[in-house]
């Protein structure tokens, strides 16, 4: 009986290893197991560019970008060049007359031809009026000159082409005006500098002109700044700053775009700190016909005049424009207070009767004449001397 109960012991024991073989990986072959994960002492290695960090990874807040910064106007002092001794002004006027003489002018060919005919009839006087015309001096001008060189003519009875010539030079000096005063209001008062604004439209010639101005007061022994309000224009400050260079006058000028009221204020503060005579402040060139600009160039003579009262407005036109100049200046006249013209380019292709038209028609002096490109070709205005070079007069 024992022998059973053994017996069925063993062979339960067999059975259920059997069993358990079956169910159970350990009782059969192991299987492949995935390798246990690393612990903070067995870290697997890195390579040396990418070895892990203790800590976890930080988020970086980018920095915002700064606004842009907008630059004030800066005080340039001029580039490291020698300094020009500008001619004197008082020399120009004899050359001013060399240049008109020898430029190709209907005064000079056409007129005298006329009044140097045996005789002075109706056909003769109507194509001296034609040829007036011509030399752009205008219409009513016109009418009133021959008026008064026929009345001349015909109480001298005979009368030589010299004699003709002189009258006609008289009654050309009186169409301009000569007792206007063309003097220039560049020395300072009441403890400030002058303030000269220069406006004018594309093309003009302005900003050149603004720096033969600066010449010319340098020349008559008067310090300058200069103001680069035409911050439209990117060359236009650098051409400033070239011409400031040459006599050595400094300029304030400010970023392109800035507004050109800021800078000619700021132009205007040079000055006075500075202690210099004159603040001659060059503008963008402006058409007349766009009326924001226009508004604009008012602001700035507005934005100026918290220093003080501005104490000329040139008017730069150039010469070949003829009978054009005259509407462009009329309505620059509207804006601002226009004190004197600056023609330029009258040498060569202008006529010179444009002188007479825009002073009759305006009431405002011309000043300054250009009769050349160079640096010191910017002369003062003189009614006589203009006259006798067009007509040939003796000096």
């Amino acid at each position: 009986m024992q022998s059973y109960i053994v017996f069925g012991l063993v062979l339960l024991v067999v059975v259920v290893g059997a069993v358990l073989a079956l169910v159970s990986p350990r009782f059969g072959k192991p299987p492949t197991l995935p390798p246990a994960p690393p612990t903070e002492r067995e870290a697997p290695e890195q390579p040396a560019e990418q070895a892990p960090t203790a800590e976890a990874p930080t988020t970086v807040l980018e920095r915002p970008e700064a606004p842009p910064v907008v630059e004030p106007p800066v005080v340039e002092a001029p580039p490291r060049v020698e300094i020009e001794a500008p001619e004197p002004t008082a020399g120009r006027l004899v050359r001013l007359r060399a240049r008109l003489s020898r430029s190709q002018n209907v005064f000079g060919k056409g007129l005298l031809a006329l009044l140097s005919r045996d005789k002075l009839d109706d056909d003769t006087w109507d194509e001296i009026e034609e040829t007036l015309i011509g030399a752009d001096v205008g219409v009513q001008a016109t009418t009133d000159i021959v008026a008064k060189l026929r009345e001349r003519a015909r109480i001298h009875g005979t009368a030589t082409a010299t004699e003709l010539r002189g009258m006609l030079s008289d009654e050309l000096v009186a169409a301009l005006e000569p007792a206007m005063d063309r003097s220039l209001a560049a020395s300072p008062r009441n403890g400030r500098p002058a303030v000269l604004l220069i406006v004018g439209v594309n093309g003009s010639g302005k900003t050149t002109t603004c720096g033969k101005i600066a010449r010319v007061l340098v020349a008559d022994g008067h310090t300058v700044v200069l103001g680069a309000a035409d911050t439209f224009r990117a060359a236009a400050a650098e051409q400033l700053t070239t011409w400031a260079g040459r006599v050595g006058a400094d300029v304030v000028r400010g970023p392109e775009g800035a507004d050109p009221a800021s800078v000619a204020f700021d132009a205007v503060k040079r000055g006075i700190d500075a202690g210099v005579d004159t603040v001659v402040i060059d503008t963008a060139g402006r058409l007349q016909n766009k009326v924001g600009l226009m508004d604009e160039l008012g602001k700035v003579k507005r934005v100026v005049e918290k220093h003080g009262p501005v104490d000329e407005t040139l008017l730069i036109l150039d010469a070949t424009t003829g009978q054009n100049g005259l509407e462009q200046a009329r309505v620059f006249t509207e804006v601002v207070d226009v004190t004197g013209v600056v023609l330029t380019k009258l040498d060569g292709t202008a006529k010179g009767g444009i002188v007479i038209a825009v002073q009759r028609k305006l009431g405002i002096p011309v000043k300054l004449v250009g009769l050349g490109e160079g640096p010191d070709d910017l002369a003062p205005f003189d009614a006589r001397q203009f006259v006798d070079a067009l007509v040939g007069a003796d000096a």
